[in-house]
């Protein structure tokens, strides 16, 4: 089923989402604002429905950060919140919201808002299926100020024909590195091109590499 996490420090608020909404989606759900954020991160959730009110960081600016993240940017963001929506509703579309829906909620309103954002996109944001398996990479290539990169990392988040991992050289989506395998660092696998970038500049700074044509050893098949 396609995934949906609920932000909402309000426990009764979240119970009665996911007992509205369990049988047509797998649910997590947190009250913490942050959590919200990693948890995003993790599990690329298909929607997030989001409070505005929250202890530490508001809705508002959980929605700004998850726009502005190469990761998390494309997933629609519903605020769900007993704010005025007249108030507020133009605000959050700003921010990138996809939608205000003000409490009580108007559930069918809500179910087909969330049919019409996912029943199309399911199956094109998730098109391979994640493995943690760990792996001891070695990357060869330029950062993107042309000088000459050398690095050995880890990854434990692969796919067919990719993998996710820390890379603390500068890095621009686009840009072509050779990968091999570090046990000897002779090992070819194949040459993988940056998909994403996220926390760019940062030493959290995550890249997400996708195998130019099939790689010709890999730890998947």
């Amino acid at each position: 089923m396609p995934r949906l996490l609920i932000v909402d420090d309000d426990d009764s608020m979240r119970k009665l989402l996911r007992a509205r909404l369990e049988s047509s989606y797998e649910i997590t759900d947190t009250s913490d604002p942050e959590e919200g954020i990693v948890l995003a991160l993790q599990l690329k959730p298909d929607a997030i429905l989001l409070d505005l009110m929250m202890p530490r960081y508001s809705g508002f600016e959980v929605c700004q950060t998850l726009s502005s993240m190469s990761f998390t940017r494309r997933i629609p963001v519903f605020i769900v919140s007993g704010e005025s929506s007249e108030r507020y509703r133009a605000f959050c579309e700003n921010l990138g919201a996809k939608g205000f829906f003000q409490k009580p909620v108007d559930f069918p309103m809500l179910q087909k808002a969330l049919a019409a954002v996912i029943g199309g996109s399911h199956a094109v944001r998730r098109p391979e299926a994640r493995v943690r398996l760990k792996a001891m990479l070695k990357l060869s290539g330029v950062d993107s100020g042309g000088a000459p990169l050398d690095l050995t990392t880890v990854t434990e988040n692969v796919t067919p024909n990719g993998f996710l991992c820390a890379c603390h050289a500068r890095m621009k989506e686009g840009a072509v590195v050779e990968v091999y395998f570090a046990s000897d660092g002779k090992h070819f696998v194949g040459r993988a091109q940056v998909a994403r970038v996220d926390w760019p500049g940062t030493q959290g700074q995550i890249c997400d590499f996708q195998f130019i044509g099939k790689p010709a050893d890999w730890v998947l098949p």
